[in-house]
């Protein structure tokens, strides 16, 4: 259970502070699918970033899994990344000299998972992706749709509760782009809750429960009673 109580985020831009969030309240079920919707500027990726504690707002609460997370140092910040928060970027964000294989399995190596374990868990992974004839392949042998795949195996390698999707099918094709969208729904419906921001009113349309922002509110939540 995500929930967020009175979030506001402010940046300073040369003299003027912009507010980036506004006073966002929002409950996220634990199984939820969620996109999140509007124009540039709105507050889309902030909040995704405030979701995946990557940015600390600077009023508000934060409770995730009944924790609050907002005064956490960020020591524990990090931890609670790691251990339940899976990231998905438009850009891949692989290690070039990695293979598919390692780049799956680095959060692993990072939270000291012991080798046997890690190489159990990537070959489970690889296989879910469809991508263990590409397992030994770099980022630069594979296609934009498989760079994906394997960015969305890094993501899910931990097992997290919560996965975050900024644009995942920016840089694809239609076709690539339909197939991570799939993918990302099997993870959902495997008990994932899964928020993704978007401008693609089609991909954005799939989702469950549909949030439009606008000037760092939320100015419509579609299928929020679903789920009350």
């Amino acid at each position: 259970m995500i929930e967020l109580a009175g979030i506001e985020r402010d940046f300073t831009v040369g003299d003027e502070v912009v507010r980036a969030l506004d006073q966002v309240s929002l409950t996220l079920p634990d199984g939820d699918y969620v996109s999140v919707m509007g124009p540039s500027g709105s507050g889309k990726s902030t909040l995704l970033n405030v979701l995946g504690l990557l940015d600390r707002p600077n009023d508000g609460s934060y409770r995730l899994h009944g924790e609050e997370t907002t005064r956490l140092p960020e020591e524990a910040r990090a931890a609670l990344r790691r251990d339940h928060i899976g990231f998905v970027f438009q850009a891949f964000h692989l290690v070039p000299r990695l293979s598919a294989a390692d780049n799956i399995g680095l959060p692993l190596v990072l939270a000291g998972v012991e080798p046997h374990a890690r190489d159990a868990r990537i070959h489970e992974v690889l296989e879910s992706l469809d991508l263990l004839d590409r397992a030994h392949h770099r980022p630069d042998q594979l296609s934009g749709g498989q760079r994906q795949r394997v960015a969305i195996g890094r993501a899910v390698v931990m097992r997290p509760g919560l996965l975050l999707a900024d644009e995942p099918t920016g840089n694809l094709d239609q076709h690539a782009g339909s197939e991570v969208v799939a993918l990302l729904e099997q993870l959902n419906a495997s008990g994932i809750t899964l928020v993704v921001v978007t401008h693609d009113p089609t991909i954005g349309q799939r989702a469950r429960r549909r949030i439009r922002m606008v000037d760092g509110q939320i100015a419509n939540d579609s299928g929020a009673d679903a789920h009350a």
